[in-house]
């Protein structure tokens, strides 16, 4: 299968807008995806991603902003005439026609002669490892093989961008996290642009390149997973991107962002911080801090003074559930084989963090 060049899969919104009533479904969305390069565009229900990639697609049109594919603007551009490949939540494959038929199909209604389309739905078919297929029916294959026959047929006919809207959510978990490595490979091998739309972090931070966090129709940040784990520029992606403890509080003065912080804690006692952000002097403040930042020390050691409430084992991991530090409950993680104590339920703890990995936020 043939890759995209230069800027043929370059996508552009610009100050995309779109309402529904008196709602801002997408509220003033810009970001641009590389050729070749794989988005996820990543948030809960009603944050705006579905509505941006049908706003890509062509099934929605804005009521604000431009989308330029390659260097042509297409924002009123008919979705036939866009030259995207599109795969859905729900594989809508034609069970009357073999495997190799459905594949075939987009080529047949663009015109293609049979043994041209046949061919091309052949090495489609060979690139998402289901060469001996062919001849199945959609019934006789797994939902796994019944998703990569939909990749296949969005891929068939070379298109510059492969939009996909949730592609997973119907698998088991075992084999959505196999599926997630095998999209992934598939996309570096054939050089594509994807745009993947998804409301789960973790299959996010495993596919993409890049992801665009929204809530509420607001793009919150553009990053690498790294970028949005390790340095989260707003308390809802420090949130929604993996497991925060989050604290509240005060500081005494205003700071820049990026500086070292004091923050003067609610619950009592004090957790000093690095400014996510520009923060104001007075107003209430967000701590947050990674459970697996959290050190977990015998109670003779220096440092904040907790009890542990309950320790949940998880195989790779032990959660312990903490009582008494900074007012309030927290969680920390200690890592399986890293031959660490693990505190019972009732001991008393002491707890060790670096001032880098707590950010503070506004609330």
């Amino acid at each position: 299968m043939g890759g995209t060049d230069g800027l043929a899969g370059r996508v552009a919104v610009e100050g995309l807008v779109k309402r529904f009533g008196p709602v801002n479904a997408v509220d003033h969305v810009s970001l641009e995806v590389s050729s070749g390069e794989f988005l996820a565009l990543l948030g809960p229900s009603g944050s705006g991603k579905t509505t941006i990639l049908m706003s890509i697609a062509g099934f929605e049109f804005p009521d604000a902003g431009r989308i330029l594919i390659g260097q042509e603007e297409v924002t009123w551009t008919p979705p036939n005439r866009r030259n995207l490949g599109m795969v859905f939540q729900r594989y809508t494959l034609f069970p009357h026609m073999s495997v190799l038929e459905n594949i075939a199909f987009p080529l047949k209604m663009r015109g293609v002669g049979r043994a041209e389309r046949e061919e091309r739905a052949r090495a489609a078919l060979a690139t998402v490892r289901l060469g001996e297929m062919g001849g199945r029916r959609p019934a006789q294959l797994s939902g796994g093989q019944q998703q990569r026959v939909a990749i296949a047929r969005a891929i068939v006919y070379q298109p510059r961008v492969l939009l996909m809207d949730e592609p997973l959510s119907a698998l088991d978990k075992n084999l959505r996290e196999e599926m997630q490595i095998e999209i992934k490979h598939l996309q570096q091998r054939i050089g594509i642009t994807v745009i993947f739309v998804t409301h789960d972090q973790t299959e996010a931070l495993t596919m993409a390149d890049r992801i665009a966090v929204l809530d509420h129709g607001r793009l919150q940040q553009l990053g690498t997973p790294r970028d949005l784990y390790e340095a989260p520029q707003t308390a809802f992606v420090a949130g929604f991107i993996g497991e925060t403890n989050f604290c509240e509080g005060q500081l005494a003065q205003a700071a820049a962002s990026g500086e070292s912080v004091t923050v003067a804690l609610t619950g009592g006692g004090s957790l000093p911080a690095i400014a996510a952000e520009a923060l104001p002097a007075g107003g209430r403040i967000k701590v947050a801090l990674r459970p697996e930042r959290l050190r977990v020390l015998p109670a003779t050691a220096e440092g904040t003074t907790a009890r542990v409430a309950e320790a949940i084992y998880a195989g790779n991991a032990t959660t312990l559930m903490l009582e008494g530090a900074f007012g309030q409950p927290l969680r920390a993680r200690i890592p399986a084989g890293a031959g660490l104590h693990e505190p019972r339920p009732g001991e008393t703890v002491r707890l060790a963090w670096q001032a880098a990995d707590a950010r503070a936020f506004r609330a």
